[in-house]
Parts: structure tokens; sequence; C-alpha cells
């Protein structure tokens, strides 16, 4: 069961599956079978199987969580500090626009803390400490409307030229002979 947020199960929800193989355990010690248990606890059969030989090998401690499958690359207080960074701008870092885009974010990260992130693992990142993709509510003031008519005017219909022109389709695969 993932979480949306890119993490595996929340604490409060590791949690509750600690207490359901603790009652899983106490059960199993007094013999009562596979089916009875998961048709009280509304679990699969298979589970309970899978938990009952986690409990033959290993006992009680088997049967508890091992925790997140890995620690976050940045501590909290590395986090601080790339917010730090970003919070001083892409100017700051040698940019000449100021958007950050999340391979500038990646390569900041690289910069400040030698790690290598992949695009999605910064995006996930960013997410995960509540920050969130953002797209300008308004047009830049440095927009030059003219320049934009004339781009309109000369290069789009360029553009809009080169594609191949339309020809009335066939229905088959293969074209009739010719007659």
């Amino acid at each position: 069961m993932r979480c949306p947020q890119g993490g595996g199960l929340t604490a409060e929800r590791q949690h509750f599956r600690e207490e359901l193989q603790l009652q899983v355990a106490e059960r199993f010690a007094r013999g009562e079978a596979s089916s009875v248990i998961a048709r009280d606890l509304r679990v699969s059969v298979r589970s309970v199987q899978r938990w009952r030989q986690m409990w033959d090998e290993g006992g009680l401690r088997a049967l508890r969580s091992p925790g997140p499958g890995s620690l976050p690359r940045l501590s909290k207080k590395q986090f601080a500090q790339l917010e730090a960074e970003l919070a001083k701008g892409p100017a700051a870092q040698g940019w000449e626009d100021q958007r950050w885009i999340l391979s500038r974010v990646k390569t900041v990260i690289g910069r400040r803390f030698h790690l290598t992130y992949t695009i999605q693992g910064v995006r996930k990142l960013l997410v995960r400490n509540g920050w969130s993709c953002q797209v300008p509510a308004r047009r830049a003031i440095e927009q030059d409307d003219d320049a934009v008519a004339g781009w309109v005017k000369d290069v789009w219909p360029c553009a809009e030229d080169s594609r191949r022109p339309v020809e009335p389709g066939w229905s088959s695969r293969t074209k009739p002979a010719p007659p």
C-alpha cells in the first residue's frame, strides 16, 4: 500500500498494521486456524499465512515493522539550507531568468550537497516538504506585445505550413490498384 506523497505506509497505518499483526500472533499462540483469523480480522488468508510463517521463523519480533525502506538523502537541516538557497533566487545561482525548474534545483542540490537526484526525485523531495508547482498568475511585465504580434504574423505561418498536406485517406492499409 503506497501513499500518494511517495512514501510507504504513514505512521498511523504502520501502527495499525503492527497492532493487527500482534493480535494475529496471540491467536497463533492459541492455535487458531488461519481461515478463522482472516475472517475475524477481515484480512486475506494469504496474509495470515505469510504472518504465520514469519511468526514461526522469528517469533513476535519478526512481525514488527522494520521501519521505512530508506532514509531521506537530505536531512531536515540540509533541506532548510536548500530552501535558503532557493529563496535567494535563480539569479544568485547564475541563471538569467527568475524561474526555478526541477533541473535547476537538481543542479543546486548537486553543487551544495554533492548528491545526485533524478528530476522525479527532486519533485518528490519538494512535494514531500510542502512545495508545489507554481504557474505565473499573470503575464510578465517585460513581455513585448509588438514582438509577439510580429512572431505570430511572420514565424507562425511558416511553422504551420510545414506540415504534410492532407489527402483523402483509405480505410484499408493497402491502397487500391490504379485504374
